[in-house]
């Protein structure tokens, strides 16, 4: 019988958070939290006022991450968040992206 616990499984979390989330530290704030937390990916200003951020890791802590999203830092008055779970790319380390 394997032991399951030995590696855990990496997913990958895209996420769309609206609401006053621009404007209030939101993504340094998300540099901050997915670092600490050893999560890899990136997060990035919408010009339709959302913020959008991949993150990668061991399942248990992207979910951490995005219950962390619906919050935010102090400043932010998260109305939703949209998820949709993809094939990990393998990402490194954890940046703000500029918008295309």
């Amino acid at each position: 019988m394997q032991n399951s616990t030995a590696l855990p499984k990496i997913v990958r979390a895209h996420v769309f958070i609206s609401g006053r989330v621009q404007g209030v530290g939101y993504r340094y704030s998300t540099v901050d939290t997915a670092r600490q937390l050893g999560l890899t990916g990136w997060v990035r200003n919408l010009p339709d006022n959302r913020v959008e951020a991949v993150f990668e890791g061991a399942r248990e802590v992207v979910d951490d991450m995005v219950r962390w999203c619906h919050s935010g830092p102090p400043a932010a008055v998260v109305k939703d968040v949209v998820v949709e779970y993809e094939v990990p790319e393998g990402l490194r380390g954890f940046e703000v992206k500029r918008v295309e």
